[in-house]
């Protein structure tokens, strides 16, 4: 379950008559448990209470108290035995009247009404494995609104089918934001009167929904309408109450979608929640999904938290602003000139979505105004920073409607909070009109015609705040001489998941520049879109990204693009999760990367540290690895750069699978003890080699097939391969149809001794793991292999600085490591090894196979688990990097940052020779 179904079920718990003895269970499974998980409890397989109650271990110990002794009761669940033997991370007491809880990991308690606990709901759900931050739980309301506006929205699309297709979506769009406008205004005094618009609707629509609808659209078109026109508009007097609102959000069609009893209902429930609560930077991203069919299964999930945000955002151009306020202390003309010149900020994110870098901007932006205006004497001014200088472009329609309704929001709560609600309400209404953020494709559209960098765009003439065009629009708000920065979290997309048209949309960016463009990642195309840009004014754009941009060939393709404009990585944030409100905090791995031209002399890494602490280090360049270094790009190679042996495929079988061979399949066979010698090998990919799994192939040589053929099982399984080859589409594929004996791919004879590398690992080792196989294995396509080599190579493979280099240079499956031999090993800088380095790293090596024997028969999976790594294979490891480390530079590595750099700067004199670089490039093509 996701954030906003829990909260469904937790307010329908709320609403119904106490059980005392059903209200424990009731409660675990409004936050996702399993009907089996709730039978174990109730028959006490599982529920190791002490004091009658239900308690479920690691999670929650929850007791029905008598009346009037919750807090005795929760008291006693805090003492109780039983709730620290079973880690218990919760303790909830109540009467059916009070409610009290404590999280006994932080300390924090919750106590209130029991009909009120749904709005405590989030300080609940690590029961559900979601991960949340103080935020989320501070406003809560967000995920209500969005659960009740859901309803609404599925509940009136039943009765209303039109409204949800093709033709009708926008209206519907349009007419669930101006119904989220109203729920906001009915509470913040916009308009007159605490729940004008919830309890017009209540009393002036019949019980039964018949003139719902009317009703509602009456009000739109009261507030559409100047007071001055309203007699002769036929406006009831029973609407006359509702303000002119104007820009664009009632204008045009008034239409309104017809409403069962249930959807009446649904509006109302919605409209008695506490609209003053609401959070634009967190309930825009969260509203989004109610309109997008394809989100809705996920809703709630896409929760961008703001500290998250803030780390594009602050050193993007916040963290300046702050320290310009401090040095202008008390100053009145320096804070003057501060003043005016964030007057003059554009802030630009060209794929907005619901507005969230745009809102938090603003709100950052207005605090520090406001320390301005208090330090000057000035409290209660207007501000000077216009919401058009927050400019979006978003393909979304309704996700735009909610961008600007967010600022909108966002503009009145500052208003609110610095300068009072008088002077905030008197000058909210009516809304203007100017269109400031556009709909559109931001790969397709000219981005200096809708945030021009010295004011000379063309104005676009529009009436309509809420309509904007989905062709180009051309804006121009008068900001002359402003600084100009473009944030923004835009789709990430391989190239294996884009669309037609989202490959046409690279094609334009790319396709006269570079012919690999095609393997891309989607979000390159706004890296150099901004590139673009800042070719016509100094700008810095920072985006979050996937870090596969910054990993593997990616970088060789996309990078020297952007540097040759002139731009340079100006800071970055390397790799980290950007968690939503998924189970279990599920998240994709990303990076942070700001671009500029105009230069500054130092750069800025952010880094998490081991103890999740954000650790900066200031460098003179940053390269594309987001490393501190020369701009060097590693390209991939069939040459070998550092004297090592070289590392191979392993064998690619394209058989249908009918020449690989689970344990219990070989006997089958019928084979012989002699036939199962000559044609049965242990066959080795990535699983078996970190699992220990064990399978077997089925491996026939062209000296030995006739001899094979004759056995009619191995007969049989030889003609299915040839049949499975022959409905290839592939050309290749068909023409070894002609040999299904064999795999299609043959690396090795299946005698040599083999080092082995699998393609795709964990990250979570510390060690990448490496393996060697005795004679007679066969490697799959899925391990790469270094064939008869010396020993001495699977101490550089395994060691801490291989692992670090393979992380930077290679490609990750989000984070887990993809291994290239071509970019990962042929690359790999080694010092020349003399003939006792040599023979030092291959002591140490036989020490960490000794080591592992030791174990004998724990897997790859179970030795390297760094939970529980053996201490005398730890020992091994790092005796290895001890070794190794002091051949590179006479002593350890400080860090891996340490590590890198000077990987780096290796690489960068062994690609110094004339045309090396120039020339690895040209082999790996």
């Amino acid at each position: 379950m996701n954030a906003v179904e829990i909260e469904a079920a937790i307010s329908d718990l709320a609403q119904q008559p106490f059980d005392p003895a059903e209200f424990p269970y009731a409660f675990l499974e409004a936050f996702g448990n399993k009907a089996t998980t709730i039978k174990r409890l109730r028959s006490g397989a599982s529920n190791k209470s002490d004091l009658g109650g239900v308690l479920q271990t690691n999670n929650i110990h929850i007791a029905v108290a008598d009346g009037g002794a919750v807090t005795q009761t929760l008291e006693a669940l805090k003492a109780s035995p039983a709730t620290s033997r079973a880690k218990a991370r919760f303790i909830l007491a109540t009467d059916g009247v009070d409610f009290e809880a404590e999280d006994l990991e932080n300390g924090e308690t919750v106590a209130c009404t029991y009909e009120a606990f749904p709005d405590h709901f989030g300080f609940f759900l690590p029961l559900a494995g979601i991960s949340t931050v103080k935020q989320l739980r501070d406003s809560s309301f967000d995920i209500r609104a969005t659960s009740r506006l859901n309803r609404l929205y599925v509940e009136l699309l039943k009765d209303n089918p039109d409204w949800g297709t093709e033709h009708q979506r926008h209206e519907m769009n349009h007419f669930m934001a101006r119904l989220i406008f109203c729920f906001f205004a009915e509470d913040t005094d916009i308009f007159s009167g605490s729940g004008l618009f919830t309890d017009t609707v209540a009393r002036m629509s019949a019980r039964d929904s018949a003139n719902t609808h009317e009703v509602i659209s009456e009000i739109f078109h009261a507030m559409n309408t100047k007071q001055a026109e309203r007699a002769a508009a036929g406006i009831p007097r029973w609407a006359d109450g509702f303000p002119y609102v104007n820009g664009g959000l009632f204008s045009g069609s008034v239409e309104v979608p017809r409403f069962s009893k249930i959807a009446r209902s649904y509006l109302l429930h919605i409209g008695g929640l506490d609209w003053t609560q609401i959070n634009p930077d967190i309930f825009g991203s969260m509203i989004q999904a109610v309109a997008d069919d394809e989100e809705r299964g996920s809703l709630g999930m896409h929760y961008t938290s703001v500290p998250n945000i803030l780390k594009v955002l602050n050193p993007l151009f916040l963290d300046d602003l702050r320290e310009k306020l401090e040095e202008a202390g008390d100053n009145p003309r320096k804070l003057l000139n501060l003043r005016n010149r964030m007057a003059k900020i554009r802030v630009f994110d060209p794929a907005c979505g619901s507005g969230n870098f745009l809102v938090i901007a603003y709100k950052q932006m207005r605090a520090i105004e406001a320390d301005i205006n208090q330090r000057r004497g000035e409290p209660n001014r207007p501000t000077d920073i216009p919401l058009t200088n927050f400019r979006g472009i978003e393909l979304r329609d309704f996700s735009a409607e909610i961008a600007r309704l967010a600022l909108i929001i966002a503009e009145y709560q500052c208003d609110l909070l610095y300068r009072g609600k008088k002077l905030a309400l008197a000058e909210f209404l009516p809304l203007d009109s100017e269109n400031w953020i556009t709909c559109g494709n931001a790969l397709r559209l000219d981005w200096l015609s809708i945030c021009p960098p010295t004011g000379t765009g063309v104005k676009l003439h529009a009436d309509d705040l809420f309509e904007s065009p989905l062709d180009q629009a051309q804006i121009d708000f008068e900001n002359e001489g402003g600084e100009t920065y473009i944030c923004g979290n835009p789709p990430y997309l391989g190239s294996t998941w884009q669309t037609k048209e989202q490959k046409q949309d690279l094609d334009r960016i790319f396709g006269s520049r570079t012919k690999t463009w095609k393997t891309l990642d989607y979000v390159a195309g706004w890296f150099m879109k901004a590139a673009d840009y800042g070719l016509h004014t100094p700008t810095v754009a920072a985006f979050v990204t996937t870090n596969s941009i910054c990993q593997g060939q990616q970088v060789s393709i996309l990078w020297p693009l952007i540097f040759d404009t002139g731009h340079e990585i100006v800071f970055a944030h390397t790799s980290f999760k950007w968690a939503n409100l998924a189970s279990y905090n599920a998240g994709v791995t990303v990076a942070i990367v700001a671009i500029a031209n105009n230069l500054q002399s130092t750069k800025k890494i952010y880094s998490l540290s081991n103890a999740n602490q954000t650790a900066l280090k200031e460098v003179d360049t940053i390269n594309a690895y987001l490393v501190a270094g020369k701009n060097i790009i590693v390209c991939p190679t069939d040459r070998i750069m550092s004297g090592l042996s070289k590392m191979d495929n392993g064998n690619k079988p394209v058989d249908g699978g009918h020449l690989l061979l689970e344990p219990d399949e070989v006997p089958i066979l019928l084979l012989n003890e002699e036939e199962k010698s000559l044609f049965i090998r242990r066959y080795v990919g990535s699983q078996e080699l970190i699992n220990g799994r064990l399978r077997y192939c089925i491996w026939i040589t062209d000296a030995n097939r006739e001899r094979a053929e004759n056995i009619p099982s191995i007969n049989r399984r030889i003609a299915l391969v040839r049949d499975e080859r022959l409905r290839s589409t592939k050309k290749m594929t068909r023409d070894t149809a002609e040999r299904p004996h064999a795999f299609q791919q043959v690396r090795q004879t299946g005698d040599e001794t083999l080092l082995v590398v699998p393609r795709v690992s964990s990250e979570n080792r510390d060690y990448l793991p490496c393996a060697i196989m005795e004679p007679g294995a066969i490697m799959s396509d899925k391990v790469f292999a270094l064939y008869d080599a010396p020993l001495w190579n699977l101490a550089l493979i395994v060691s801490r600085l291989h692992w670090v280099w393979i992380g930077a240079v290679c490609v990750r499956l989000e984070m887990r490591f993809s291994y290239s031999n071509t970019l990962g090993w042929n690359t790999f800088p080694v010092p020349t090894l003399t003939e006792k380095n040599k023979a030092d790293l291959t002591r140490c090596a036989e020490n960490i196979l000794l080591a592992r024997e030791a174990h004998f028969p724990a897997t790859i999976a179970d030795l390297y688990d760094p939970e529980k790594m053996p201490a005398d294979l730890r020992h091994a490891h790092e005796q290895n990097d001890e070794v190794l480390e002091r051949i590179y530079i006479g002593r350890r590595f400080k860090n891996d940052t340490e590590r890198l750099e000077k990987l780096f700067d290796l690489y960068t004199k062994m690609t110094a020779t004339p045309n090396s670089a120039a020339k690895a490039k040209r082999e790996a093509s």
